[in-house]
């Protein structure tokens, strides 16, 4: 859990605070937006938490819950950037891979999910 979401979620967050502006660029969205900041420190949120769950011991359910809250963020945000290929035709990378990168993370983390539970 701590391994999946401090890469995923932390790198996302470290780049959406640091990196913010070459980030919406690439991503054909609006520079400087409040919104983006704090989006990046709620993906942020998910890697802390993961690694707290993780070094404080809470167990596997509590693993499972950080996990969950994060996929189901990411299948959303995997949503949002489809609607934005889409819709607005804004064919950056990110909005065209971001549903497929989703896809083959929920088909990865499916079975040690269920297996889990």
């Amino acid at each position: 859990c701590p391994w999946l979401l401090v890469s995923v979620a932390g790198t996302t967050g470290i780049e959406g605070l640091f990196f913010g502006d070459q980030a919406a660029r690439e991503k054909g969205f609006e520079l400087g937006s409040n919104y983006q900041k704090q989006s990046a420190i709620a993906v942020l949120s998910y890697a802390v938490v993961a690694l707290v769950v993780f070094l404080l011991s809470w167990g596997t359910r509590a693993e499972l819950t950080v996990i969950f809250c994060f996929m189901f963020f990411f299948i959303l945000s995997a949503v949002n950037h489809e609607v934005l290929a889409l819709r607005d035709k804004n064919y950056a990378w990110a909005n065209v891979n971001r549903p497929f990168v989703t896809l083959m993370l929920v088909s990865v983390l499916w079975w040690p999910v269920a297996g889990s539970l």
